[in-house]
């Protein structure tokens, strides 16, 4: 049942290149010479199992780096999709996690979905370092772990922050920081040693689901909440502030 039906498992996978809906070009073998894994999927933005499982596909490209790291995370639009209508799935369907970056039908897209023989959507795929195909058919997918579950044992595939998601907004002079980012459940709040600062979480949608005060630095146990994006605001007695990107994903 391959979906990516012109590479077996183990077969080596032609090099390719593609330009995103924000003009960025990505060529296969450039990042597999840096020995990096890729993680490719195959879309197209009517597709309702695309819709669902975006969701996913975007916490797995932040949570491991924003390729940055030893994983890099493509989408391939099946090419009946442009550059507006992808930028638009993306925005509607991608979750609250960074989007990975999308080729559409402007980019290129069709061509690599041809030589990859998919004909069936979403289609995901993982590509080693040595340009072998690893897996030819990640599915079904349920959560973020399902793509995990592919990456080969011996691998070196690790979480880590995405250089764009580590950057705060400091308000009216608060020196603050806090990470890591993606957490697992727990974030490190670096403050000044002196003072009481008051603590307000609130989630994508903008709601509050924590408050707490506290006194110089603190870690902040937020293991009972979902996956997602969160801001934190911090504010000290004096009424500086600064705001921080919370992102939670086990």
């Amino acid at each position: 049942m391959a979906q990516a039906n012109n590479y077996p498992n183990g077969s080596t996978v032609a090099d390719f290149t593609v330009t995103d809906t924000q003009g960025h070009t990505h060529n296969l073998y450039t990042y597999t010479a840096q020995g990096k894994y890729v993680m490719l999927d195959f879309f197209f933005a009517a597709c309702g199992p695309c819709q669902a499982t975006q969701p996913f596909f975007s916490q797995l490209h932040e949570t491991y780096g924003c390729n940055a790291g030893d994983l890099v995370v493509l989408s391939i639009n099946q090419g009946v999709d442009n550059d507006a209508e992808v930028i638009a799935y993306e925005n509607t369907y991608g979750g609250s996690f960074q989007h990975a970056p999308a080729a559409s039908s402007d980019g290129a897209s069709a061509a690599v979905k041809t030589a990859f023989g998919v004909n069936a959507f979403p289609t995901y795929c993982l590509i080693g370092p040595d340009n072998k195909m690893v897996q030819n058919d990640i599915w079904p997918v349920s959560s973020m772990q399902s793509y995990v579950n592919a990456f080969p044992a011996a691998s070196t595939i690790t979480p880590q922050a995405c250089a764009a998601a580590g950057v705060d907004e400091v308000g009216a002079g608060l020196t603050s920081s806090v990470w890591p980012v993606p957490s697992v459940g727990t974030v490190h709040v670096e403050l000044p040693a002196t003072g009481t600062v008051q603590a307000e979480l609130r989630d994508a949608a903008g709601r509050l689901v924590r408050t707490e005060r506290f006194d110089g630095p603190h870690d902040m146990d937020l293991s009972a909440l979902a996956d997602g994006q969160y801001t934190l605001a911090l504010r000290d007695a004096a009424g500086a502030r600064s705001i921080h990107r919370v992102v939670l994903a086990r």
